[in-house]
């Protein structure tokens, strides 16, 4: 007989249940129900601030295709459950809906938690936890000029992170003497602290809100009982969570005494039919505020429910590994040596802003616990030390200390047992993988496939790579590194070999050094690299073969085989003619126009035969191809700075225009972006590019590495305080670097993630000159600034070369399968149904 599942909560966890049931295999024998009061189907709550990268919710999205209906879960959104009866076993929702059940599971979570102090509750005044919030807080901004959260915890600072990048002058308020009191000691919160502090953020510690009234000169005052004050124009409250218990609560379940429904090690209330998981559940008087035991929670309820397996919630680890506002931050274990005996090994290093700390047993034979700010790197070492209770070096200060020979601390994945848990999200084990591996999976994509490793947060890539190469060496399988079967050689081996032996096409490097006719993955590699390296126009030769349709035709293709226009705006700098222009081409030539986030203008619909006609157009008035076709340098966005802002504190257009005209061209692994701000209120969100730069009284700030899209990364930060010529000089080393060493399509941020030694070994590269080709990459730079063309100008002066867009090759006749129906006085593709229709307008 089919059971009825209830599932309260479609947020990360309750959904985790859901795909557990799936996994079970025994989907089919549960009629699952499952109710969300938000308006949307989960989404990732870990990542929330990543809304603010284009303010979409649908990357947070974690709800594949039409998982319900494939899967006969019915799921209510926007319809909270009020009430819950355990003796009819039913559920009331606020919609009216009474739905019995069999089976109640409870993953309601938690809600921020606001201090009552006298106007907490006036206008502007918000918490940080759904989408709506930050919907709320990014309209509330557009008219602030300051910003201020309460609580410098996890989220709090999260908080602070999205504040400062909407532009606001923010502050941290801190009710204890550190930041992320929880987490780090007195000494790492020091450092953190003045990191915080470093980037434009104000932090208050010891701060006691008495009330919350009207300011002077802006909306809100915060009156501190230390007869302090702050004035403020948002305020927002993260101070912590508690468990949304209510339906627990109402209905008589047990209550842990500061809230909470207590469970057991199966994740069964007091009532054995209601289950519940993740933050409103309290086991063993704990409520476990991570991703990580929400998610064993739900595998152990899933499991129960299915009878499938036998598990169960012996509690979490709650160590941590973040990265705040560009900090790297980790704690382990007994972080504050708090167990009896405890002994304790710190490293300072002021002047590059570094705290590490670990925690040892009286006896020195085993790790407790480990805080480190500034430089997390030891993290997974540390973290397996602790968890397995591995035997500690003779030297447990060697764990944390710089190059210190013979400390014996480094510890290899074959001293992990098989139970050690690599990714805490998922609870994956080592044992979970050295099985997939043994079962045939042998990259990466299909570890992630298998067993879930590395989907999470992250953190535990490295390590999960680590193992599975060290099993597959044991196994007697090639770790193959070769870029694919025609090249026996890495993409840095094959730019090394190209620039060495100065090889200019890739019919003769083929001919060297590979075998058969090469493919997809080669030879656009090959053609990037030699034009990284030999900058020649990209369709001579043989290198237009190479290139996939978006280079061989420099424009992106669309889903409707029509091309996208995209002409370069330095630094998003245009005048009114020019803009005239490009609202005359559109016109003629009937395109879709979109002003895009990079700054520029993108023109849409131009089908092939038109490109060369319109590129003609737009060179005579001065356009050059904005290169949104390649893995290539895009754009460089910028704030007016201090031409115009009364903020700014440096002429920030001024160098973004310098910068884009300068790496214009560039030929790179994956496509590369950039910004410059000119003040720290950082309009032109700098730190989320491959490369931001960041105006200061003294100069410039350099930041790296960063990215948006589907995982954002926030940059960290390479230098601070430079003059213009030293800033362009390190920009010049890093990009040609990059091209050098990087994977095929590779971002900045993963490569220096995989970079051993991180930051700090980019830094001694980029600034002291480490490898001593700093000047080799000045030069490599200066060669393709001095050999740049616009490919599109080439192109059109060259008839052949505009032969090569004709749809037809014996004909002037176009596509007449290109349709578009209009929308908002604008074409769009037509749908297929459309197509159907009678309100057709062809091309």
């Amino acid at each position: 007989m089919t059971q009825k599942i209830v599932l309260v909560g479609n947020g990360p966890v309750g959904h985790r249940f859901l795909e557990q049931m799936v996994k079970s295999g025994r989907i089919d024998d549960f009629e699952i129900t499952v109710f969300g009061e938000e308006p949307r189907v989960a989404y990732d709550r870990v990542h929330l601030t990543a809304w603010f990268e284009e303010r979409d919710a649908g990357p947070l999205n974690m709800v594949e295709g039409d998982f319900y209906a494939d899967h006969g879960i019915t799921c209510h959104v926007g319809d909270q459950v009020l009430a819950v009866d355990r003796e009819a076993q039913t559920v009331t929702s606020a919609a009216g809906l009474c739905l019995p059940y069999d089976k109640l599971v409870l993953a309601t979570g938690s809600y921020p938690f606001v201090p009552p102090v006298p106007g907490h509750d006036r206008d502007n005044c918000f918490v940080y936890r759904t989408i709506e919030d930050l919907e709320a807080i990014t309209a509330a901004s557009e008219n602030a000029k300051t910003g201020t959260v309460v609580g410098g915890g996890l989220l709090g600072l999260e908080a602070a992170k999205a504040l400062h990048d909407l532009g606001l002058k923010t502050h941290v308020v801190e009710f204890a003497p550190r930041l992320m009191a929880v987490q780090v000691d007195d000494g790492g919160g020091n450092i953190l602290r003045k990191k915080i502090e470093d980037l434009g953020v104000s932090v208050h510690t010891q701060k006691n809100t008495r009330e919350i009234v009207d300011g002077d000169n802006a909306v809100h005052k915060m009156n501190f009982a230390d007869e302090t004050e702050l004035e403020t124009d948002i305020l927002v409250f993260s101070a912590g969570i508690r468990p949304r218990d209510e339906l627990g609560r109402d209905s008589g379940l047990a209550i842990g005494e500061r809230g909470g429904i207590i469970i057991n090690d199966l994740c069964q209330t007091s009532d054995d039919n209601v289950y519940a998981i993740g933050e409103v559940a309290l086991w063993g008087g704990r409520i476990y505020g991570l991703i990580a035991p929400g998610n064993t929670m739900a595998q152990v309820a899933a499991d129960h429910i299915t009878d499938s397996v036998t598990s169960t919630f012996e509690g979490a680890d709650m160590s941590t590994k973040l990265k705040l506002m560009g900090v790297d931050v980790a704690s382990v274990g007994d972080a504050h040596g708090n167990t009896e005996g405890a002994l304790s090994y710190t490293y300072v290093n002021e002047a590059d802003e570094v705290y590490k700390k670990i925690v040892i047993s009286g006896d020195r034979q085993h790790l407790l616990g480990a805080v480190l700010v500034g430089d997390a790197e030891d993290y997974g070492n540390l973290l397996q030390f602790a968890l397995n209770k591995i035997t500690l070096p003779d030297q447990p200060d060697s764990m944390i200390l710089p190059n210190v020979e013979g400390g014996g601390a480094a510890l290899g994945v074959d001293a992990l047992p098989d139970t050690a848990t690599l990714c805490s999200c998922n609870n994956v084990s080592k044992g979970d993988l050295v099985e997939a591996v043994q079962a045939g999976c042998h990259t990466m994509g299909a570890i992630k496939d298998a067993t879930t490793a590395a989907t999470g947060c992250g953190g535990c890539a490295a390590l999960v790579t680590q193992v599975m190469n060290a099993e597959m060496e044991k196994l007697g399988i090639e770790v193959n590194t070769d870029i694919c079967e025609h090249f026996p050689y890495t993409r840095q081996d094959l730019f090394n070999l190209v620039k060495v032996e100065k090889i200019k096409s890739f019919q003769e490097l083929l001919g060297r050094h590979g075998k058969g006719l090469g493919c997809d993955i080669c030879k656009p590699a090959v053609a990037s690299i030699l034009a990284a390296t030999w900058n020649d126009y990209i369709l001579e030769n043989d290198h237009g073969g190479l290139q996939d349709t978006n280079d061989r035709y420099l424009a992106n293709m669309q889903k409707d085989g029509t091309y996208s226009v995209v002409p370069r705006v330095a630094g998003g700098e245009i005048t009114p003619d020019k803009l005239i222009v490009l609202g005359e081409v559109a016109k003629k030539y009937d395109l879709y126009t979109k002003i895009t986030g990079g700054q520029r203008v993108d023109l849409f619909g131009a089908r092939a035969e038109q490109l060369p006609l319109i590129w003609k157009e737009l060179i005579d008035a001065g356009f050059e191809s904005g290169h949104a076709y390649g893995k290539s340098l895009r754009t460089c966005k910028s704030c007016v700075g201090s031409t115009w802002c009364r903020y700014g504190v440096q002429d920030s257009v001024g160098m973004a225009i310098l910068l884009e005209n300068r790496y214009k061209g560039l030929r790179s692994p994956h496509k590369l972006k950039m910004a410059v701000s000119g003040c720290t209120r950082e309009c032109a969100e700098a730190q989320s590019k491959d490369v931001g730069v960041i105006a200061t009284e003294k100069g410039w700030n350099l930041y790296v590495c960063g990215n948006g899209g589907m995982k954002p990364r926030h940059a960290d930060l390479l230098a601070t305080d430079i003059d213009d010529a030293t800033l362009i000089r390190y920009i010049d080393r890093f990009f040609m670097f990059y091209v050098r060493t990087a994977d095929r399509l590779q971002r900045t941020s993963v490569w220096m993630d995989n970079m051993e030694g991180g930051l700090s070994y980019l830094q001694s590269v980029i600034i002291d000159d480490r490898l001593g080709i700093a000047e080799e990459l000045e030069t490599d730079m200066a060669h393709i600034v001095d050999t740049y063309q616009c490919e599109w100008k080439t192109t059109i002066e060259d008839p052949v070369k505009v032969k090569q867009f004709s749809h037809f090759v014996n004909s002037d006749a176009t596509d007449d399968n290109v349709v578009f129906v209009r929308e908002r006085e604008q074409i769009r593709p037509a749908t297929a149904e459309e197509r159907q229709g009678d309100i057709l307008a062809t091309a």
